[in-house]
């Protein structure tokens, strides 16, 4: 079983040090889905939400989200990142969006959280702007699909529905 790097010898909450790290090409995608009313999705897919073009803002929200990380989860690393992505796809058929988002660097330690982050934010930024027509909407699935670079090298889920 492998020890939590992010707690020390006397079993306090630490930052990882990644001094001695190679600097490394490291990519990460992460995925996330928002499911809704049948009426709702077509509101955003025909562009007609009240508040707007959704998807635009949701976008933008989650490429912020993942320039602040480290503002909002104490442990991370403040990152260089060099590409954020996030991109949505409308599924008619199960009543949802799937966001995905994409985050790659040169660096010390990898991008995990910060595509976890992006997805999270895009899909929160969604609920708050559709919530007035929808309330029942639910976010779920948010999970990390693919990482590169590093000492671990490429990981990829083994799930089904990728």
């Amino acid at each position: 079983m492998s020890t939590l790097s992010h707690v020390n010898a006397q079993g306090e909450a630490s930052m990882v040090d990644v001094t001695e790290k190679a600097v490394t090409q490291r990519q990460a995608r992460a995925q996330g889905f928002i499911t809704m009313k049948a009426e709702t999705l077509a509101l955003i897919s025909d562009g007609q939400m009240p508040k707007g073009d959704v998807l635009a803002v949701a976008r933008i929200a989650g490429i912020q989200a993942a320039k602040q990380c480290a503002n909002l989860i104490p442990l991370c690393h403040p990152l260089m990142l060099s590409k954020v992505a996030v991109d949505f796809e409308i599924d008619h058929a199960n009543r949802r969006i799937a966001i995905t988002s994409l985050c790659k660097l040169a660096g010390q330690t990898g991008v995990e959280m910060e595509a976890l982050t992006a997805v999270s934010v895009a899909a929160l930024t969604l609920f708050d702007m559709c919530k007035a027509v929808d309330p029942s909407m639910q976010i779920d699935g948010i999970r990390v699909l693919e990482k590169q670079g590093g000492k671990t090298g490429h990981w990829q889920s083994e799930a089904a529905d990728d």
